[in-house]
């Protein structure tokens, strides 16, 4: 058994296809199915289960797929110790972050890093709150950040930003421009953030501190990103409750209104694992991260 052989029947246990595993790391099909095959064949032990065209886990590989996470998890920490030993002149670090945060707050910090390590790879994936939670805790990333609220005792957090979110309607929609109160809301049609995204969950928190019963609203769509929320109110008839910072390039090209009411501010927080060493690059990235904030408030 290898740690490429680990690589692809995780791969392939995550996207239960062969094409779409082949894809994500870069190799064909045919080298896909012979490694599946071959770890199949080596411990006599069926992973997946062929159901029509497609896949599926067998309970063996519903067993393997943890522990074969962990081995890859574990050779990544010792890979980060050797490259650590070589100082910032080369190594990686592996940061997850939610869609908000992904998308307007983190890609200039990483890109200022990367210009001032080049041999540090960055590897970056978005994903909800939730998920950047279970990654960190998973080990699967050193660093991650979010926008939303995370009860997670394994997990040290700080704050490292903010946002603030609004509330949006098509440009035409007669709404856009107006002055609503909290108790107008229950009354309207919404377009949200799925449950387990950062904005979704503060939204939530907001209505409540308006005494107003998240399940009380008449949400019509539940979509996986902010510009996907944005795209379903230009046509009017729905109202999102958005980051300023996704709906800013939106509302400046007066594509989309915005409706007076303000809502609560939220933190943008990192997550580390309380019990995971660091690596070199994941200390200097936070210590570039502190040096901006002071900069800013300077």
């Amino acid at each position: 058994m290898t740690l490429e052989q680990l690589r692809i029947f995780v791969a392939v246990a995550e996207r239960l296809n062969m094409t779409r595993a082949a894809e994500a790391l870069h190799l064909t099909q045919s080298a896909v199915s012979a490694a599946v095959a071959a770890l199949e064949t080596r411990h006599a032990t069926r992973l997946f289960d062929r159901v029509g065209r497609g896949l599926a886990l067998s309970e063996a590989g519903r067993a393997f797929l943890p522990e074969a996470r962990a081995v890859l998890v574990r050779a990544a920490e010792a890979e980060a110790l050797l490259d650590d030993l070589a100082g910032l002149r080369r190594g990686s670090l592996r940061i997850a972050a939610s869609q908000t945060v992904a998308s307007y707050w983190l890609p200039s910090r990483i890109a200022r890093f990367t210009a001032a390590h080049p041999g540090v790879a960055v590897a970056f994936e978005a994903m909800n709150t939730a998920q950047v939670a279970a990654a960190v805790l998973a080990g699967e990333a050193e660093l991650g950040f979010v926008e939303g609220r995370v009860v997670e005792p394994a997990l040290a957090q700080r704050r490292v930003g903010g946002d603030r979110l609004g509330l949006y309607v098509g440009i035409d929609d007669p709404l856009a421009g107006r002055a609503l109160a909290p108790a107008d809301l229950p009354r309207l049609a919404w377009a949200l953030r799925e449950r387990g995204s950062g904005t979704r969950d503060h939204f939530e928190r907001a209505l409540e501190g308006f005494g107003i019963p998240a399940d009380t609203l008449d949400v019509r769509l539940e979509l996986p990103s902010n510009e996907a929320v944005l795209g379903a109110i230009e046509a009017g008839g729905l109202v999102a409750a958005v980051s300023a910072l996704a709906a800013g390039p939106h509302y400046a090209a007066g594509r989309i209104g915005r409706i007076d009411l303000a809502l609560p501010p939220r933190d943008f927080t990192l997550l580390v694992h309380g019990d995971r060493r660091r690596s070199r690059a994941g200390e200097a990235f936070l210590a570039e991260l502190n040096e901006a904030a002071k900069l800013s408030h300077r």
